[in-house]
């Protein structure tokens, strides 16, 4: 009979190499969009990150207009979804300044106190789009992948 041999290491202190990463997972982390939600409303910011995340796209939330502006000099998301009504720097305060800075980052506002001034403001101001809370889970999400990604429609 033959003495059994237990099978080789692998890792770091072997002669195995480990298994290179997939060029398949490498694609899908490269197009998992990454879009800052911006809402003083605590409840608001967690349920669009639940959304966002549930669709498969990454998600940051800030909780003043001030705190998104600072992080930009990080690093930039792909789309921001904005609340207009923000103590401190409200909504379009944070457009103006992303303007001014000559930013082609999609924006989508959002906000609880529609009127036909503030929609016609923040879509002259470069809104991509303009809901109304409470906002329509799949509207959000459509208008958030018109901003990203103008070229596509829906009905693919």
């Amino acid at each position: 009979p033959s003495p059994l041999v237990p099978p080789p290491p692998i890792g770091p202190r072997s002669n195995i190499p480990p298994a290179p990463y997939s060029l398949r997972s490498a694609t899908v982390t490269k197009t998992r969009w990454l879009i800052a939600v911006v809402d003083d409303e605590e409840s608001v910011r967690i349920a669009i990150r639940r959304l966002l995340r549930s669709a498969n796209m990454n998600a940051e939330t800030f909780s003043s207009g001030a705190e998104f502006l600072d992080s930009l000099k990080e690093h930039q998301p792909d789309c921001v979804v904005l609340d207009l009504h923000m103590p401190q720097i409200n909504g379009f305060a944070v457009q103006a300044r992303l303007a001014a800075a000559g930013s082609r980052l999609p924006v989508v506002i959002i906000t609880g106190h529609d009127s036909p001034e503030s929609r016609e403001r923040a879509l002259a101001g470069g809104a991509a789009a303009y809901l109304r809370k409470p906002v329509d889970d799949q509207a959000l999400l459509d208008a958030i992948q018109q901003a990203v990604n103008p070229n596509s429609r829906e009905g693919r």
